[in-house]
């Protein structure tokens, strides 16, 4: 596995990290370019969009036949760090969670067909997406296979879909939906993936949730349906693999999560780090200290070794494995990196770290998020120690 970059991806990532620096960056600052949730206003968001597309930055993620710039599990890794060092930075390069996930599972398990109707219009940016598989308890969860109440019973060529799901991302605003539903009672392939569009009858927002940190464009929402009909032709891979397109979607948007994640790990040590080089404190600046040059080791050792994880799950992905004990090993690390620097940030920056004059205190509400969306770290724990138990040996073998 070779570190270095190709000429080609580094010059990307310059551009990438260029637009985030000096267009993105500044809207931070001003509380005017905010709308709902604390995310960018809609029509600043229109205009940036369109501003990358002009660039050439547009959906790196997607193939170049399909509108994106195909570079790859190793090269989103490079890109969406860079685009994580700004809160408005994934959605502007139609990066961000929850499009991001749906659009990738789609382009590995949707027809021809399904493509050109839902994913296209997607990596377009003329709709926006929601996976809709999380229910309040006693539902499902971390375990959808064995917990899944929602249910899609078969009449004739359509399913009927009744149940209730919560803390979707996205939904208020979304048109395209990827739904998880019960069509049987085999322990394997009881879940049945499929798709249907938010114009449709049968289905409603229950309401916005509202949670600690900011959120993501469209919120996170419970979901009441109610006699949804879903076409045959919607479902994804065939019926009783759900389970299969849920591991192949979210696989990959907890590595995207901690790619982005890792950038503004990297943000928060950059704004304090001005602070510690002018600040003085009892006739000594406060970078000169050993105590503050041990939480900013300790927090840069720690995103490191992220990167390192990342990259190490994205290289196998780009092989064709699965990598599933790397991506949560991954998550594990991003998520208490993300952390640790910006709780360290604010630890340095004191009572203007804690303030609302820099952007730490919306990060430390975000980051708290991270150790639980996509699976709580102690579940992927679980996920490690299995695949360990189950090879000893060959857990530690070299790629």
């Amino acid at each position: 596995m070779d570190l270095t970059l190709p000429p080609e991806l580094e010059e990307l990532r310059t551009r990438v990290a260029r637009f985030v620096d000096e267009r993105l960056l500044p809207l931070e600052e001003r509380p005017e370019t905010w709308g709902e949730g604390e995310q960018i206003r809609e029509d600043l968001l229109a205009e940036l969009r369109a501003e990358v597309k002009e660039r050439g930055l547009w959906c790196p993620q997607m193939p170049v036949e399909r509108g994106g710039l195909g570079v790859g599990p190793v090269g989103m890794a490079v890109l969406y760090e860079e685009m994580g060092r700004c809160r408005f930075g994934p959605v502007c390069f139609n990066c961000a969670a929850p499009d991001d996930g749906n659009m990738w599972v789609l382009e590995q398990v949707a027809t021809p067909e399904q493509k050109a109707r839902w994913l296209d219009p997607i990596v377009r940016g003329e709709v926006r997406s929601a996976i809709v598989m999380t229910e309040p308890h006693p539902g499902a969860g971390s375990d959808p296979a064995g917990m899944m109440l929602t249910r899609a019973e078969r009449r004739g060529d359509r399913y009927l879909v009744r149940g209730r799901k919560w803390f979707i991302t996205g939904a208020e605003g979304a048109k395209h939906f990827i739904l998880l539903a019960r069509t049987s009672d085999d322990p394997r392939r009881g879940l049945t993936a499929m798709l249907f569009h938010g114009d449709q009858p049968g289905w409603r927002i229950v309401r916005r949730i509202p949670i600690m940190g900011p959120e993501e464009h469209g919120g996170h929402c419970e979901l009441e349906l109610d006699g949804l009909e879903v076409p045959i032709e919607n479902v994804l891979l065939g019926e009783g693999l759900g389970m299969r397109v849920a591991q192949i979607r979210l696989s990959m948007a907890r590595l995207t999560h901690c790619m982005r994640w890792l950038g503004m790990a990297r943000r928060a040590l950059e704004i304090c780090d001005p602070y510690i080089r002018e600040r003085r404190a009892f006739g000594q600046i406060l970078a000169e200290r050993e105590s503050v040059q041990g939480l900013l080791g300790e927090a840069a050792m720690q995103i490191a070794i992220g990167r390192l994880l990342v990259m190490r799950a994205a290289f196998l992905i780009s092989r064709g494995e699965r990598a599933r004990a790397e991506v949560s090993m991954a998550k594990i690390q991003v998520a208490d990196a993300l952390h640790r620097a910006v709780d360290t940030a604010i630890q340095l920056m004191g009572a203007k770290g804690y303030s609302k004059d820099t952007p730490l205190e919306w990060m430390y509400r975000y980051a708290r998020q991270a150790r639980l969306v996509d699976g709580a770290s102690e579940v992927h724990r679980m996920v490690v120690a299995q695949a360990l138990m189950a090879d000893p040996r060959g857990f530690f073998r070299w790629p």
